[in-house]
């Protein structure tokens, strides 16, 4: 049986071997279906060199094979939204979806079921015939929410290799990729307004290399930032191969490359804010934004801006971030003291929740959801408010619970910067060891939740933090192969939790890897690190002792 990453809900091939034989197949797309024929025109087309005409109407096909494409609703009623079904014959090959994304994911496991060459980008051979196994595959994802968290704000990775990863997201049938644009190490997206949160926010002087305990730096300036139009591809490239954006801009904690080039931002009662660079260290920063009306409005023209860029249609969730936002300057402040006597809030953590409160109703009165990390639940969310499930499942539970809409990315699970084992050649060792098999079996729904709660999981996205991963090639590495079984944990469906078969995953795997070699994905072996992808000398954050239960 052809071997699929993710596994489909069903799939039946001839038991003989039975191949359809393509030798420059014919496309015939259609009503709805261009988006695809253009994908598979140019993807498929550059692997095997197929022109992948249309047929002539009136005109026999030659006996040459016909691939077609076909949306077909009524499949939705059945199998829900992204739905498909595949079905290939000696003679033709039928593609079918619920919708365009549906009908999308039936042409990635076409693409599969012709082989890792047909990932190429030319071909490498003469021989233009591919074989395809007869059969049949039906299937629909789990969860409408199948995410990734690429953090661009630590190091900053170019667009293109931001375009490349969304193909990767889209050969996993991954549908979301959430963006971390902003942070104390840099401000990665042009606002025309404010233009100094490029001009300044988007550059450091240094990195450290490592954890924060290493005593090592990388003395080269880092930095770059995305421009409006480079945004809007992004955005547009992603809608094409049906990936969801979701910008991140954080607010109140995690600001001081914000401040660095705004330095009103601030507490400036507190702290000589003028003086401040782009943060060149990890960890979580004590600089914060001020509690006051300017800077809402500065914000609120920062996302005015963001919301042009990332049209509702296709990225109706803006993310606030939310997360470890230290009290201490807030603490201090007699500017931020008044703020908390003014507003009636319950100290500082209710200052905290002002924040994110005023911004649920600001997104809200402009057609848009607020997300952030499960921190936002304290001091209590609006109900259209949706949570970032991190410290665990906690936080994703109670906000189930309470009527939110919950995405799972608990750190003990699916935080990809944490190392893959425990040996001394993984590079910069952080957080506890996951394994592949330890994210092919994590679990996204957890036991405790009510039925009515668990619906309130819309699914869950993989994070990679990227404080240790200076470029594509390290992130890569911990990104590859795990992403791969979380793809299969949030596309496939199980009859009973906990049913998994993981032997069957690794070996599924034997054909991917081959897959991942030829779109030159710089992966972790089975058998570890090779050489170039080791970092002896340079420290890690490992942690000991096993999660806490769900």
């Amino acid at each position: 049986m052809p071997e699929l990453i993710p596994q489909p809900r069903y799939a039946r091939f001839a038991p003989d071997g039975g191949a359809c034989v393509l030798d420059d197949p014919l496309l015939d797309a259609g009503p709805g279906t261009e988006g695809t024929a253009r994908w598979l025109r140019r993807e498929l087309g550059a692997a095997t060199g197929w022109d992948l005409p249309a047929p002539e109407a009136g005109h026999a096909d030659g006996g040459r094979v016909v691939i077609r494409l076909a949306l077909r609703p009524e499949l939705a009623r059945g199998a829900g939204a992204e739905s498909y079904e595949l079905r290939v014959t000696r003679e033709r090959v039928l593609l079918e979806g619920a919708d365009p994304a549906g009908l999308f994911y039936a042409a990635q496991t076409l693409r599969q079921l012709l082989g890792p060459e047909a990932h190429r980008r030319a071909p490498a051979t003469p021989d233009r015939r591919r074989r395809l196994p007869v059969g049949e595959v039906r299937d629909a994802p789990r969860f409408g929410w199948r995410g990734l968290m690429l953090d661009v704000a630590r190091h900053f990775m170019p667009k293109d290799g931001v375009l490349r990863y969304i193909d990767l997201l889209a050969a996993h049938k991954l549908n979301v990729l959430h963006l971390h644009l902003t942070d104390d190490q840099g401000w990665r997206i042009e606002i025309k307004r404010h233009p100094r949160l490029t001009e300044v926010g988007a550059w450091r002087p240094r990195s450290r290399w490592g954890h924060r305990a290493s005593p090592l730096w990388n003395e080269t300036p880092h930095g770059g930032f995305y421009t409006q139009e480079d945004v809007r591809e992004i955005v547009a490239y992603a809608a094409e191969r049906h990936v969801r954006v979701v910008p991140e801009i954080d607010v109140p904690g995690h600001s001081q490359a914000a401040i660095a080039a705004y330095p009103e931002l601030g507490n400036t009662d507190v702290v000589d804010t003028a003086a401040l660079q782009v943060w060149d260290d990890w960890g979580i920063n004590e600089n914060v934004l001020a509690p006051t009306e300017a800077v809402l409005r500065f914000y609120e023209g920062v996302f005015e801006e963001l919301l042009e860029l990332f049209p509702a249609e296709v990225s109706p969730f803006v993310h606030v971030g939310g997360d470890e936002c230290p009290k201490e300057q807030w603490r201090a402040s007699a500017l931020a003291q008044e703020r908390i006597r003014e507003l009636g809030v319950d100290g500082e953590d209710g200052l905290q929740s002002w924040f994110i409160r005023h911004f649920d109703g600001w997104l809200a009165e402009r057609g848009r959801r607020l997300i952030g990390w499960d921190e936002i639940l304290e001091g209590g969310l609006a109900p259209g408010a949706a949570v970032s499930s991190w410290r665990g499942y906690a936080g994703g539970i109670a906000a189930a619970e309470a009527g939110h809409d919950v995405v799972m990315c608990p750190e003990q699970h699916v935080y990809l910067d944490h190392r893959q084992a425990g040996g001394p050649d993984e590079p910069m060792p952080i957080g506890y060891v996951r394994t592949l098999e330890d994210v092919y079996r994590f679990e996204p729904v957890p036991p405790k939740l009510s039925p009515e709660a668990a619906s309130r999981v819309l699914g869950a996205q993989a994070n990679v933090w990227t404080e240790v991963m200076e470029n594509q090639s390290r992130v890569d590495y911990q990104v590859f192969p795990r992403l791969a079984a979380f793809a299969e944990v949030v596309w496939s469906r199980l009859p009973e939790p906990g049913e998994r078969d993981y032997a069957d995953f690794e070996a599924r795997m034997g054909a991917h890897y081959r897959r991942l070699d030829v779109l030159g994905v710089d992966y972790r072996r089975p058998g570890g690190p090779l050489p170039w992808q080791r970092r002896p000398g340079v420290l890690g954050r490992p942690m000991e002792g096993e999660p806490p239960n769900v």
